[in-house]
């Protein structure tokens, strides 16, 4: 299992609603994060729009975020997303892989 730690940013006006919107996530987005190995994933938000990402999977990032990209239910997810964010690409392209230096176990 690895862990991975992520982040990205959200445009701070917009940052609530962004946080409002993770609250019903669509369950097909869901199932489709499960089927792809993402377990125990959590998102954290810094009140400039700075958000930090953990989630638990037998693969590298980008291996976890090719399996995500191959499903529609991803596409249009990002798509509905898109809107929170300043970057040029989609939400889930513009991840910043931290680096674990330490780990309490």
């Amino acid at each position: 299992m690895k862990r991975i730690g992520f982040q990205f940013k959200v445009r701070q006006d917009r940052l609530a609603e962004y946080k409002e919107q993770h609250t019903r996530v669509w369950p097909e987005m869901l199932d489709a994060l499960r089927a792809a190995g993402w377990r125990n994933y959590s998102l954290f938000a810094r009140a400039d729009g700075l958000i930090f990402g953990y989630f638990e999977t037998d693969d590298s990032l980008q291996a976890a975020q090719a399996k995500m990209a191959a499903t529609e239910v991803n596409a249009r997810w990002q798509a509905f997303m898109a809107p929170f964010t300043d970057a040029n690409a989609r939400p889930d392209e513009s991840f910043v892989e931290l680096e674990e230096y330490f780990h309490l176990p």
